[in-house]
């Protein structure tokens, strides 16, 4: 949309007041309003705002900062009051120069689209499938339903809550491929129709919305947080990617007997080197690593595979041969990660695996589980991070992750989760009282 064609979308739609949405180095939603009266100023001047106060922006020295709206993002908010209506837009942060704002993660992805653009690609679509849990309330665990997987019974308490989350995403533009219960219980699943690169990490910011606001109104709470549930399974994020140059698949070979084209293996074989670099960032909480441990279907060995779903990576063979259908799926980020910087760090790895031709090894169908140690040692297949603090160091120290997020956020998002860790290293958990007070 232009300019003007925003003003008259919302003179026509009784649009009252404009949400400019960003977010912070961490992924954390940043939010302020417009009049309609004040409409025109923010599209041609954009809006000042304290950079300082903002999670890894500027210090205060250096904290003018300018919100310049995108109109293409320009939606009605379907969970606000139809009279005087809400809207919103999402912003490019930029300096008062007018230069893109290095610390915005948005920008983070715009540039690892150009480098693809420049490499020849047109699209990088993606498709995530992001997982979530509904609870009473958000001081506590009291599930809603004892569902499982696919289920549809009384026991999916949650089905007409579903229902209301895929109808208010739809009024914003975001096309719902699924909808449907998880393997937890209270746990479910919306999945997107695949979008383009920065497109989706918008879509992802807004679904996340979408789904606390409706929950809210149903009067419960939805969480992303991975793994609410001891001895339950996590909610993870697949994250289903592909290449086009135009209308051509560039994953995509008819005569390979994976389908795959030297680019696709390629792309795929630069995830697997950098997996355990951009671990901090597509699982970037303490409590991402209680879901990425063996056994709860999130994968933490660097093998890719077709059926498996042990391995990092999957290459869907829902429509073996088809060429729209040909993708890598990553299968272990989870849903409260910054999307701007993890779907960059995917494409960015994917690159460098085609710029530098890296090998891709046999797909693994075995259970990765059931390897021993020297089984996967053999077949060089690495494990990802065990904690935070273990991600944190291996991110701090990468060339590969400083030249993704640049080196304003990368040494800001390593000092924020550092000082993460610390917190939580501090911590003494109900386990150790329960388990070391009486006996030592």
């Amino acid at each position: 949309m232009t300019n003007e064609e925003v003003v008259a979308e919302v003179e026509r739609s009784n649009v009252k007041f404009i949400r400019l949405w960003f977010t912070d180095v961490l992924g954390q939603l940043k939010s302020f309003a417009v009049t309609r009266e004040e409409l025109d100023n923010a599209l041609t001047e954009g809006m000042g705002f304290d950079g300082s106060s903002i999670t890894g922006f500027n210090p205060i020295e250096e904290s003018d900062m300018v919100a310049w709206p995108d109109t293409s993002t320009f939606t009605i908010l379907p969970y606000r009051p139809r009279e005087q209506a809400v809207a919103r837009m999402i912003c490019d942060i930029k300096t008062p120069d007018g230069d893109p704002y290095v610390g915005d993660p948005r920008y983070v992805m715009r540039r690892a689209l150009e480098r693809a653009g420049s490499m020849g690609f047109d699209h990088f679509y993606l498709g995530p499938e992001l997982e979530f849990f509904l609870f009473q309330d958000d001081q506590g665990t009291e599930v809603l339903d004892r569902g499982g997987y696919f289920d549809l019974t009384t026991l999916d308490a949650a089905s007409d809550l579903r229902r209301d989350m895929v109808l208010a995403l739809e009024a914003v533009g975001i096309r719902v491929e699924y909808s449907h219960h998880e393997v937890g219980p209270s746990q479910h699943e919306i999945d997107m129709r695949y979008a383009d690169g920065l497109a989706m990490a918008d879509n992802v910011m807004t679904y996340r919305t979408i789904v606390k606001e409706v929950a809210s109104t149903h009067g419960c709470y939805a969480t992303f947080m991975p793994k609410p549930l001891m001895g339950e399974n996590g909610s993870g994020m697949h994250v289903h990617q592909s290449l086009f140059r135009g209308s051509k698949n560039a994953f995509f070979d008819a005569s390979d007997e994976y389908f795959l084209s030297a680019e696709g293996k390629s792309f795929i074989a630069g995830l697997l080197r950098h997996a355990r670099e951009f671990s901090c960032v597509f699982a970037q909480w303490v409590n991402s690593y209680k879901r990425l441990v063996p056994g709860y279907e999130a994968p933490v060995y660097t093998a890719w595979s077709r059926r498996n779903r042990s391995a990092l990576i999957r290459v869907p063979l829902y429509h073996p041969g088809k060429e729209t259908a040909t993708r890598a799926e990553f299968r272990c980020p989870d849903p409260a990660c910054n999307p701007y910087l993890t779907f960059a760090a995917l494409l960015q790895a994917g690159l460098d695996g085609i710029e530098h031709g890296y090998e891709l090894n046999a797909p693994m169908e075995r259970n990765l589980y059931d390897l021993t140690p020297d089984e996967r040692e053999t077949a060089g297949i690495e494990s990802l991070p065990e904690t935070l603090g273990e991600a944190i160091e291996v991110g701090a120290h990468s060339e590969f992750l400083k030249r993704t997020l640049g080196d304003h956020i990368h040494d800001r998002y390593v000092a924020l989760k550092r000082a993460e860790w610390d917190e939580f290293r501090l911590q003494v958990t109900p386990w150790e009282l329960e388990n070391n007070l009486p006996v030592l």
